[in-house]
């Protein structure tokens, strides 16, 4: 019988592969995507071939000329694969016999999602500072605790995406390691210039072992789980939106752009954009499970199930780009009801307040804490609010209060107490947005 003689491997084998185990081995369906960083490592691969004497100087410009025209024929859609072709670089290496890596095109990638993600957290700041006077209530356990600004609660989900921000540049730096010229496990036996190759490639740094080389997927991992976790902040901001915009809530109001109606009910205005976000981040961690449950049982060296790591890649690195956009998207055209933010704050919000009165007249935290707590009894059981209490009600809990208590009561008053470093008073939000753009600033430098 005939050997499998168009393949690279093919001359060990006799006979045909059964045509379902031939796609199920093939890539090339979804790795195509890497046609053009292939043809860029083809191209340094051949200049490193040329300098270690295995290729002469016409040889050299005869497959960098024949590079550029497969690069041509890809750019222009007419690049024909053959049903034979596994993978992107087996379809390239018909023609030209020459291999490239995922890291070319993960570091692209990060590159562009760095930016869109710097473009959300700008955005995120930009509204901060503009609506820095909007008061609402600050939520645990999803119960009403203390007013803080409607800036403090923007800041808190831009400052997790700056960490987000942080990992993802360091993601990059460990994805920007060049493996070309680790052979299949041993190394390179024919004086190839793996630093040459590096400099061809603007590669930080090249990877110390060829058996690590080729098998480690620790960047495809570390980029899933980055990932996940960014996903898992803008999944907890979306939930906190999707509550804010209910008519429970009419904080919030999401621009037509990112809703839709109802088949059943006209009068209803969906946030699909926030459920999707939501939704979107149980896939990206699905993805990341996966690759880790592949890894953990792989002997050294490489085995085929890391083909599943392109897959993987392509799919959150999609998902992540999309994402990024609506929800920015979602944050810049954002309606907030002012007064309905205003009106859910109530002077039982400030029992905190009254505590904190206490102490500053000299009282040990935990009883003004107690003392605060007979005060909210005491107008639960009169069924007043507590700022309804008079003086003397208050004076049989504690001498110590007096007339001014009744500065308790105001909300920006109790929200400018929180003046130190992170908290929500003006002073402190505005060193936020400031601490927030340097950091941005830094990682774009």
């Amino acid at each position: 019988m005939a050997s499998e003689s168009g393949k690279l491997w093919g001359g060990r084998f006799v006979g045909a592969v059964d045509p379902i185990m031939e796609k199920f081995n093939a890539s090339i369906t979804y790795d195509r995507q890497l046609w053009e960083v292939d043809i860029q490592g083809s191209k340094a691969y051949s200049r490193g071939l040329e300098k270690a004497g295995l290729l002469t100087t016409a040889e050299m410009d005869q497959i960098l000329h024949g590079l550029d025209k497969v690069a041509e024929e890809w750019a222009q859609g007419t690049f024909k694969l053959n049903p034979n072709d596994e993978d992107i670089h087996t379809a390239n290496e018909r023609r030209l016999k020459v291999v490239t890596d995922l890291r070319l095109w993960m570091r692209q990638t990060c590159s562009t999602l760095s930016n869109l993600l710097w473009e959300l957290i700008r955005t995120m700041v930009d509204r901060a500072e503009a609506e820095c006077d909007v008061l609402f209530p600050g939520y645990t356990h999803l119960q009403r605790a203390q007013p803080i600004r409607w800036s403090h609660w923007i800041l808190s989900h831009a400052v997790a995406l700056t960490r987000d921000s942080e990992r993802l540049l360091e993601v990059r730096k460990r994805i920007d390691v060049l493996p070309l010229g680790s052979g299949a496990i041993a190394g390179n036996p024919l004086g190839v210039d793996r630093e040459l190759l590096r400099a061809e490639l603007s590669f930080r740094a090249i990877t110390l072992n060829s058996m690590d080389a080729t098998s480690e997927r620790d960047f495809v991992a570390e980029f899933l789980f980055w990932a996940s976790l960014c996903m898992t902040h803008l999944s907890r901001m979306a939930e906190d939106l999707i509550l804010y915009g209910t008519k429970e809530f009419s904080f919030v109001q999401l621009s037509d752009a990112y809703s839709t109606g109802s088949s059943l009910m006209p009068q209803k205005k969906n946030p699909d954009s926030l459920e999707l976000i939501r939704s979107k981040a149980g896939r990206v961690f699905g993805r990341c499970a996966g690759l880790l449950m592949t890894l953990k049982g792989l002997p050294s060296t490489y085995n085929k199930d890391l083909q599943e790591d392109k897959e993987a890649v392509f799919e959150v690195s999609d998902t992540m780009s999309a994402v990024l956009q609506v929800a920015t998207g979602v944050i810049s055209t954002l309606q907030i009801h002012r007064e309905n933010m205003g009106q859910a704050l109530s002077p039982d919000m400030l029992a905190t307040d009254l505590a904190y009165y206490l102490v500053r007249k000299g009282m040990p935290f935990r009883q003004a804490h107690e003392a605060s707590g007979k005060a909210v009894f005491m107008a639960e059981t009169k069924g007043v609010a507590l700022n309804q209490l008079s003086l003397q009600e208050l004076q049989t809990i504690s001498p110590l209060f007096l007339s001014d208590v009744n500065r308790v009561w105001d909300y920006r008053h109790s929200v400018e107490q929180y003046g130190a470093l992170g908290g929500t008073a003006r002073s402190s939000i505005d060193w936020q947005i400031c601490q927030v753009r340097a950091l941005l600033r830094a990682q774009q430098a």
